[in-house]
């Protein structure tokens, strides 16, 4: 009969027998779960048919289009600068967000990072920010619109009322093991970056042993997937596929990642860091129209007044000392030669389980453990020289950090290959830069 509501099983059926689902079902469907009317375990169930089956494009772009229609979307029409975000899917040492953010302000946009905190082996942006003394990562739409204005970035944490339904979805997939699809990974990253308001983005695909996704055919097909999706949405999307089969920069953990950031900010850091975070700048600044040479605003110091403004807007102080642990514990080589390899997911394991990581969302993390890698691929190295500096509040924790390291470094007589840090760039062609 016209009007009548779907039946959640009958929903669960099709998507199990891979029928596409109708635009009435997955209307039906979000509002319902979001509002409590349908049963976890069912959802859970359509979850996992998705998790098997997939989703057409058309499937795909209406359950965003849901998930968006849960909750509000932030107005940042009327800012005097273009808006321009970027997104990372996660790896060891992405500290990237702390330094692109003020860097791409720095040269003329407005950058609405709203970020979120780490689970498992790769860290998150707000965990590291919550190590500078007083910083506040929870602000009012209005003091966004302003900060953007004034500042011109913003890194803080999406509301409550960003597409809602989505953080639900997540606590369900992250139990029962869906987590991995690409179609809802993509639908759960393009709704909140959608209901941001940006408008443009540029996400960072990081493909790895130390990434969400460890196969680069994998990370393409996230990447299309959700450059698609943007389109559909009349959002300006490019993405880079980069390479975390290696930590990124030096240092694994929360103010490990803020000191280094600050390093690169101030015309320094470590190469591989520095070449991502300027590859990524330069994305962001063709989408906004803005031809600027970002590696110019890191010499000059314009990028890091701009953090230091942030920060400060923010309720943090800059200059204040950040955390530092009271254990310091160093692995050696075994022997001389050159490193050729450098296990990334093992150095976040070891970070985590040092305490810079979280198993649970509710889980504390501790603002000083981590890893500092004192070689990496392609450095020499004597025999009983410290290649890496394991750092933690807790000894306890050693022993276990230690464990998760063992064969992650790999010393040999020849250097390994140079390898790119951006192995791919999906999207529209680059424009001309503006005159």
């Amino acid at each position: 009969m016209p009007g009548t509501e779907p039946d959640i099983v009958d929903v669960i059926r099709s998507k199990r027998d891979g029928l596409e689902l109708s635009d009435a079902e997955i209307d039906w469907t979000i509002a319902a779960f979001a509002a409590g009317r349908v049963a976890d375990e069912q959802v859970a169930a359509l979850l996992m048919a998705i998790f098997w089956r997939g989703m057409s494009p058309a499937e795909l772009s209406r359950w965003t289009e849901a998930i968006l229609s849960s909750g509000e979307r932030v107005d940042l029409s009327g800012l005097s600068r273009p808006t321009v975000d970027k997104h990372s899917t996660g790896g060891v040492g992405d500290k990237v967000s702390l330094v692109l953010g003020p860097l791409v302000a720095a040269c003329g946009a407005a950058v609405p990072q709203l970020s979120g905190r780490g689970l498992g082996h790769t860290g998150g942006t707000l965990d590291k920010l919550d190590s500078i003394p007083g910083f506040r990562s929870t602000l009012t739409a209005e003091e966004i619109r302003d900060q953007l204005e004034t500042v011109g970035c913003v890194i803080c944490a999406a509301g409550p009322g960003l597409a809602p339904a989505d953080s639900k979805l997540y606590a369900l997939r992250d139990v029962t093991g869906t987590v991995e699809s690409i179609p809802l990974i993509a639908a759960s990253i393009m709704s909140k970056k959608i209901a941001e308001g940006t408008s443009s983005l540029v996400l960072d695909v990081k493909v790895g042993s130390g990434a969400f996704m460890t196969e680069r055919s994998q990370g393409a097909e996230l990447a299309r997937t959700m450059v698609g999706l943007g389109s559909h949405h009349g959002l300006d999307v490019v993405a880079l596929l980069t390479a975390m089969d290696t930590p990124l920069g030096r240092s694994a953990g929360n103010a490990l990642e803020v000191v280094e950031s600050v390093e690169v900010l101030s015309g320094g850091g470590p190469r591989d860091l520095v070449d991502v975070t300027l590859a990524l700048a330069r994305e962001m600044l063709d989408l906004a129209g803005i031809g600027a040479d970002p590696a110019r605003a890191l010499e000059d110091g314009s990028a890091l007044a701009c953090w230091r403004e942030m920060v400060v807007a923010q309720g943090g102080d800059p200059d204040a000392p950040l955390p530092r642990a009271r254990h310091v514990e160093t692995v050696r080589a075994d022997c001389s030669g050159v490193v050729t390899r450098l296990d990334a997911r093992s150095v976040g394991v070891a970070a985590w389980r040092l305490g810079a990581g979280r198993a649970r969302k509710e889980d504390p993390v501790s603002a000083s453990a981590g890893v500092v890698c004192l070689a990496k691929p392609g450095d020499e190295v004597q025999s009983g020289a410290p290649v890496l500096e394991l750092h933690g509040d807790d000894a306890s924790r050693f022993d276990r950090a230690r464990a998760a390291l063992v064969g992650s470094l790999e010393i040999g007589d020849t250097p390994p290959p140079a390898a790119p840090v951006v192995l791919e760039r999906i999207g529209n062609p680059r424009r001309a830069p503006r005159a």
